[in-house]
């Protein structure tokens, strides 16, 4: 896969929310591979916020599937997965692709019915990508992160302005 093309996902929202949930299970889909950071929730937290609890209830609604795949360690963000009622892939290894297939597995669905949804080119996007599922970014939850992100980030500008996404 051309590497400019395993970066850009096929979609950019401001949120979760904002991603059209009805018409993707009407199209096939039934699992969101979910990141956590800055995606669901706060970067690094320790536990979901209101934001979350309502993302999963309302993409489940629509009926989707939640899975969060995360590349955090196992204690944080298996207590996070527990909290909101959904199964969880850690140490995911964006954006290699053993997290996204585990996930697949997990879920006993396919590539073709999943998407994943994250905030981060360098690791949601290219994993989702490679793995061939949908994939679909969202704006950075909150303005926090740890300083490894802070340090990707202008890199990551860098590539959506030249891929205009």
């Amino acid at each position: 896969m051309n590497i400019f093309k395993a970066m850009k996902p096929e979609k950019v929202y401001e949120s979760l929310v904002h991603i059209p949930w009805e018409e993707l299970y009407g199209n096939g889909i039934e699992t969101a591979l979910l990141d956590f950071d800055n995606t669901l929730g706060p970067d690094h937290a320790t536990e979901p916020e209101e934001y979350s609890y309502e993302c999963v209830k309302m993409i489940e609604e629509k009926g989707i599937k939640c899975c969060l795949v995360s590349n955090a360690k196992s204690g944080r963000s298996a207590k996070i997965a527990e909290m909101l009622g959904i199964p969880v892939v850690t140490y995911a290894n964006k954006p290699g692709t053993s997290g996204i297939f585990r996930a697949i597995e997990l879920m006993k669905t396919t590539p073709a019915k999943s998407v994943m949804v994250g905030d981060q080119v360098f690791t949601d996007v290219i994993a989702g990508n490679r793995a061939g599922v949908r994939t679909f970014m969202v704006e950075k939850l909150h303005k926090k992160e740890i300083w490894y992100v802070l340090l990707k980030r202008p890199f990551e500008k860098l590539v959506r302005l030249i891929g205009r996404f």
